[in-house]
């Protein structure tokens, strides 16, 4: 289906500045009727700023933002949703205590006739589901949905406001493959039907397959425009860092000893979460262990147990070849295990704690922080400082809340604290999640630089090609089962697809019977 010329939106020289920094200068793109426009950039490119001022939660400095022609008042997120703007978050905004159907309607409700309203929300929501290929139940409670059944209500909330223009801010950060391709196939019937679309990604490789045209940012500029028919993944990771991206080269290791052991180790089902099935798991220095499964198998419970947030109900976790007794998150910190936890938010920061405060979060009692009980804020600043410059932290300064920071900016932050510390041991859960090309291609090579050294990394993804190319070792877990050893090149993925489907195990049941 050819494209439409009718422009339905258009961003005119916005800039944005935030003190001395200068988050947008002078940006200009626009996106037509049933396009798909990628928006492309490095951490702290000011992408999410630049959506944050289209969709009215920042006023601009400068320039002006027009749907269909009609100019929108600056920092006005109702008019930006009155004119047909909806945004579907990285990190989702739903309640999980109410359903599907409250979810999509709050804040949409009718004071009067209340049984109506729910009954014809109720019918549109159905159409919707039905018609976008969105299956999920008005009825059920979000709190006991999937994360690829989230990231449906939250595009059905904006669809059910009717939106004209949709901004999908990193929207398959934490999606399977299957999900994501389940969700390119609702995008693309939206775009056949007029909805228009910026898809935020730096997954280059869903920019090619999803988008009609790309723009890019580099430090709050526009740098660049094309059509995705005239340009290839090389050429578009060159335009976002100004260079070509390298991916660094994984030399053979030589392993040591086991420096965290579980145990024929056992964990409770966590709702609609599979605990762990007798689980035996040896971390060894000198080696990336790498950990493969469709989210929601077991791998947020081998994370809570390597990480000390939970204790098994039997079996036992074994540091440096001792068994462990009691096990808390202080205890797996004081036993060197550095962690890079899988939600940033919630369990890698503080939000209101600035930068200085985060970098030292699990280490500010040791001797490199602290004497006699005093914070030496002198050597924290230092470090923080240090971590910014290591690890291109785009940032006002060290006294900056880290709420201000970009998610990928925040994530290189706590990638930086971990690693600067030289652990032993490093629980690497969903490390390079929002990362750009060149900022996975560094972090990776500082994971290898880690193993070299001695240490042993558990790396957990859901990105089965970088688990392939960076593992030394790896384990699929499917229902809290975890499957034989696999040596580095011994399976395809398709061979490894079929563990993460389960099949891998019920064939072994029946050869062992």
């Amino acid at each position: 289906m050819a494209k439409s010329s009718v422009e339905a939106l258009r961003l005119n020289a916005i800039t944005k500045c935030f003190g001395e920094l200068t988050a947008n200068d002078a940006v200009s793109f626009s996106v037509n009727k049933g396009e798909v426009v990628a928006l492309l950039g490095e951490n702290g490119a000011g992408k999410t700023t630049l959506m944050n001022v289209l969709f009215g939660q920042y006023t601009a400095d400068s320039g002006t933002v027009s749907v269909f022609g009609q100019i929108l008042p600056p920092g006005n997120s109702r008019a930006a949703l009155d004119a047909g703007v909806g945004m579907v978050h990285q990190h989702f905004t739903l309640a999980d205590n109410l359903t599907v159907q409250e979810n999509i309607t709050l804040g949409t409700r009718s004071l009067s006739s209340p049984w109506l309203y729910h009954v014809k929300s109720r019918a549109k929501i159905l159409s919707l589901s039905e018609e976008f290929h969105l299956a999920v139940s008005p009825d059920t409670r979000v709190g006991s949905l999937s994360v690829g059944e989230r990231q449906r209500v939250e595009i059905l909330k904006a669809l059910y406001r009717d939106v004209k223009v949709l901004i999908l801010d990193e929207p398959t950060a934490v999606l399977t493959p299957q999900e994501t391709n389940d969700l390119f196939v609702t995008l693309r019937l939206a775009t056949t039907l007029g909805l228009s679309i910026i898809f935020i990604s730096h997954k280059l490789h869903e920019v090619m397959a999803i988008a009609d045209r790309v723009c890019v940012l580099r430090h709050g500029k526009k740098t660049g425009e094309v059509l995705i028919k005239n340009t290839d993944r090389d050429s578009l990771a060159k335009m976002m860092m100004g260079a070509e991206a390298k991916s660094p080269q994984v030399l053979p290791s030589k392993s040591g000893p086991a420096l965290l052991e579980l145990r024929d180790v056992v964990t409770p089902n966590i709702g609609s979460a599979p605990g762990l099935k007798s689980v035996d798991l040896a971390l060894k220095s000198g080696q990336i262990i790498g950990l493969a499964g469709v989210s929601g198998n077991g791998q947020a419970s081998i994370a809570d147990v390597v990480g000390g947030l939970s204790k098994p109900i039997a079996g036992k976790v074994w540091v440096n070849g001792v068994a462990v007794e009691n096990w808390s998150p202080r205890d797996a910190v004081d036993g060197g295990i550095a962690r890079i936890p899988e939600d940033r938010h919630s369990m890698g920061s503080i939000a209101d704690f600035d930068i200085t405060e985060n970098s030292i979060l699990e280490r500010y009692n040791t001797a490199l922080f602290s004497w006699r009980g005093w914070l030496d804020w002198e050597s924290s600043r230092a470090f923080a400082n240090r971590v910014i410059e290591k690890y291109d932290v785009r940032c006002p300064g060290v006294d900056t809340p880290i709420r201000l920071l970009s998610g990928g900016n925040m994530q290189k932050l706590i990638l930086g604290r971990v690693l600067e510390c030289d652990p032993k041991i490093i629980l690497a859960n969903q490390p390079v999640r929002g990362l750009d090309v060149g900022a996975v291609n560094y972090v990776h090579s500082q994971l290898l630089s880690a193993r070299d050294r001695g240490a042993t990394i558990l790396l957990i993804s859901e990105d089965l090609d970088e688990v392939m190319s960076l593992s030394d070792v790896i384990y699929v877990i499917s229902d809290g089962r975890l499957s034989p050893e696999f040596g580095r090149g011994e399976m395809t993925p398709a061979q490894l697809g079929v563990w993460m489907g389960g099949q891998g195990f019920d064939e072994e049941i029946t050869h062992a019977t």
